[in-house]
């Protein structure tokens, strides 16, 4: 079905005179999670970042540490597999010309990927969308939050726009990411099958004119409320009109969602400003309410998660499959009203499965879960108030001491990051290095960041604030974030530990508190390797896990889940 599919491909390079066609993961909104996912349908593969290159002779997809494994295994038999970071200067292909499609393309990226060894033919139409046939779906609207959610109203939100307008000269911003729009006017749509995202753009000028680009049909709501007025609303397919009747002399443009389309059409009639989007900032730094709201989605989710694990624990036969446990682990967050759906495709992975960062089972491709192996469960969901994201390492049976000795090692730097100290290591980059000091000892380390950003009610991930090698944004008072040590043995198993943390300011110091609520696998850890301020961590954790699920489990959960403490 590949081979089809890219031959199809290949038979319009001759009409534009390619050497080949890049397919990046995105979509025109830049979205992690598209509906329409071009670079798995040409390539099969379904990890949430990557490249494909397709040449007339040669296919090449370019992946991060994550899902090297998981590429080769879905792709390997039509694409060369190649490391992310060599596509930055790659003299793998040079001399080429290069077409694509210019809504899924910034400037930025073309410069600093393609064009310093090949040319690029910007093409109107997507070629993959030439052969790439879906069903239309039905359009639902968008839809607004109250401020008992958000916190703040969209005009207090506006406000700080228009400040940040005034002090930088500016005459516009053209808010190119949906969730960005989203967090500006508190509204939330359907257009991610992961996300509440509302897909659309914005444009706010200095005088507070306020221009929402969307499909009209989906601010028929929004038009309803009184949110925005009709001349408010400009129709997508009306988008370069719009742009050609802006007054002023400049715009600011986001360098990371910004395509190439758009810029060239704004850059004929205005200066063109690029830099971050502020609202990215302004929307990582969560209010006192958000916090409050998240707080209870991680304890419904807590409810959910810890049943599902008591219920998978204490199975005496352990007869079901990768589907089937996250199968099971969605209905117990279906018991709540307030769950929407996942926040991304939960990963189950028994025994070498776990090994693959971002695994994915299917109906297709699943494997029974053995006593004698290990069960990585990262999950998350979506609620009306918040959003979820939590990994659990489960055993079914005694693991050796070279597995516990490794699990512990996670766990200590999973310790290391929540304790960490925010008024000494100020950046992620200074906190990923605790993390992973432990696992370094005995020579292992993990191939992908500590911990990323989570956005309210929104993405499941968002930026800048990270723990990573690379990141250094200043964790601030607010900010919310992942937290994930792991190891991963390939072929055999995979360890993660991953909590959701907040930076809350106590006096004049800043701390992380822990969001989720779940027992950490007692059964893996070797006490012997932990410190005494470590097992009063973990005590601490499990009574505040005990204390705040109890009153929601059965007789039977309340005495198995007392045993960790």
């Amino acid at each position: 079905m590949i081979k089809i599919r890219l031959k199809k491909l290949r038979d319009q390079f001759k009409k534009y005179n390619l050497d080949g066609y890049v397919v990046p993961k995105n979509d025109e909104f830049f979205s992690e999670y598209s509906s329409k996912d071009r670079l798995s349908f040409i390539s099969n593969f379904n990890g949430s970042a990557g490249y494909a290159v397709i040449l007339k002779d040669e296919n090449y997809l370019f992946v991060d540490g994550r899902y090297s494994i998981q590429a080769k295994i879905e792709s390997g038999k039509n694409f060369k597999i190649i490391d992310y970071k060599e596509i930055l200067n790659t003299k793998i292909f040079k001399n080429l010309n290069l077409g694509i499609d210019p809504r899924l393309f910034t400037s930025d990226q073309i410069k600093k990927f393609f064009l310093k060894n090949n040319g690029v033919t910007i093409i109107d139409e997507n070629l993959v969308d030439n052969i790439f046939k879906t069903k239309k779906k039905k359009l639902n609207p968008f839809y607004s939050l109250d401020k008992r959610i958000t916190g703040e109203n969209h005009s207090q939100k506006i406000k700080k726009i228009l400040s940040f307008l005034r002090k930088e000269r500016l005459d516009y911003i053209f808010i190119s990411a949906p969730e960005n729009v989203a967090w500006l006017l508190n509204i939330r749509g359907y257009d991610s099958p992961t996300s509440p995202i509302p897909n659309c753009h914005l444009v706010l000028s200095k005088k507070r004119q306020i221009y929402l680009i969307v499909d009209q049909k989906k601010s028929k709501i929004l038009l309803k409320e009184k949110k925005l007025k009709k001349n408010e609303v400009i129709d997508l397919k009306e988008t370069p009109n719009f742009f050609e009747k802006l007054k002023e002399k400049n715009i600011l443009i986001d360098r990371k969602t910004c395509s190439i389309y758009f810029e060239k059409i704004l850059e004929r009639k205005l200066e063109i400003i690029k830099k971050e989007d502020p609202i990215y900032f302004l929307k990582s730094i969560k209010n006192k309410v958000e916090i409050e709201n998240i707080v209870n989605a991680h304890l419904i989710d807590g409810i959910a998660l810890t049943k599902f694990i008591f219920w998978l624990k204490t199975k005496k036969k352990l007869d079901i499959t990768e589907v089937d446990a996250q199968n099971k682990l969605e209905y117990f967050r279906k018991q709540n009203p307030k769950y929407l759906f996942p926040s991304f495709e939960t990963i189950a992975g028994s025994g070498k499965n776990g090994a693959i960062v971002h695994y994915r089972a299917t109906k297709n491709n699943t494997k029974l879960l053995k006593k004698n192996e290990l069960f990585l469960c990262d999950s998350g969901g979506q609620y009306k108030f918040g959003t979820t994201d939590v990994t659990r390492t489960i055993c079914f049976r005694n693991q050796n001491k070279k597995i516990k000795n490794i699990f512990t090692n996670v766990l200590k730097g999973h310790i290391a990051v929540v304790k960490t100290d925010l008024n000494k290591k100020k950046t992620g980059r200074l906190i990923d290095f605790e993390a992973r000091r432990f696992l370094k000892k005995s020579g292992l380390d993990y191939n992908h960041g500590t911990g990323h950003g989570v956005g309210f009610f929104l993405n499941v991930h968002e930026g800048p604030q990270a723990i990573s090698k690379q990141n250094s944004v200043k964790i601030q008072n607010g900010m919310v974030l992942s937290n994930e040590p792991g190891y991963y043995k390939k072929g055999k198993f995979g360890i993660r530990i991953e909590n959701l943390i907040y930076a809350n300011k106590v006096g004049n110091k800043l701390i992380f508190k822990n969001l989720t609520l779940a027992p950490i696998e007692k059964d893996l850890i070797n006490f012997e390797l932990l410190t005494k301020r470590e097992r009063d961590y973990i005590f601490k954790y499990h009574f505040e896990v005990y204390s705040k699920l109890s009153p929601f489990l059965n007789k039977k959960e309340k005495k198995w889940l007392a045993n960790f403490i």
